[in-house]
């Protein structure tokens, strides 16, 4: 038995050429949902397959063996229910509506733009139908959603860029935080020593505590706009 413990999501990394060297195997869903299990590939090797838990494989992903060899992994036919709108009077929001309620009840989904799969099942088929939806079964590969939280299948990562710094693999210069900037920051006042009273910043200080010097004084006078009781007495 050949052991494997090792998946590249969609062959990521690898060359074409050496995917089309590789041997393949075909998967239904209910094993590639499974983090270990024995499978023979195209060569007719017995594969172990010893993945992280709650790992979930997808067909085009590559699993490596402990021998460097590599299997590609197709989804294989197996029976679905394929759910479309009614021809007649059904419009697409109806699969929205259709995902829905079969995700209320926790029911593995394949979402496509026309049209929803799923595993069959004789009562959720009726109730689709009763919601008039077309339910058809048929022998197709088998690719549910994984979920937004699913610890298993593959990630994808958000891109968070760090304005502070260039880029140089976009050839971007980096950014610089002004006037003109229409960036929301957290403006945080960060202690200073006591001999730091002034900063040369441009545009809008960011973070700096800046010591100015102490307001004159007021003084009243014919120019002063102020409206004064002449019984509150002034001391200046």
């Amino acid at each position: 038995m050949l052991t494997v413990n090792k998946l590249l999501p969609q062959g990521q990394g690898l060359a074409t050429v050496l995917l089309k060297r590789a041997s393949s195997v075909e998967l239904d869903w209910d094993v590639r949902q499974k983090s270990r299990f024995d499978a023979t590939d195209s060569a007719g090797r017995t594969l172990g397959v010893f993945l992280p838990r709650g790992t979930v494989v997808r067909g085009g992903d590559v699993l490596v063996a402990e021998d460097g060899s590599m299997i590609r992994v197709q989804a294989a036919p197996q029976p679905v229910l394929v759910i479309t709108p009614c021809a007649e009077h059904g419009t697409p929001f109806d699969l929205v509506r259709a995902a829905y309620h079969l995700g209320n009840r926790h029911v593995q989904i394949e979402l496509q733009p026309d049209h929803l799969k799923i595993e069959p099942d004789h009562v959720l088929a009726d109730m689709l139908r009763a919601m008039h939806l077309t339910v058809k079964e048929a022998t197709a590969a088998f690719e549910p959603e994984g979920g937004a939280y699913s610890a298993g299948g593959h990630a994808h990562h958000s891109h968070d860029h760090d304005h502070s710094h260039p880029n140089p693999a976009h050839g971007e210069p980096g950014h610089v935080h002004g006037p003109g900037c229409s960036h929301g920051h957290a403006h945080v006042a960060h202690a200073t020593p006591a001999t730091q009273t002034q900063a040369p910043v441009r545009g809008k200080p960011i973070g700096i505590a800046i010591k100015s010097a102490p307001a004159a004084p007021h003084v009243h006078g014919p120019g002063c706009n102020h409206d004064h009781d002449d019984d509150h007495g002034h001391h200046h």
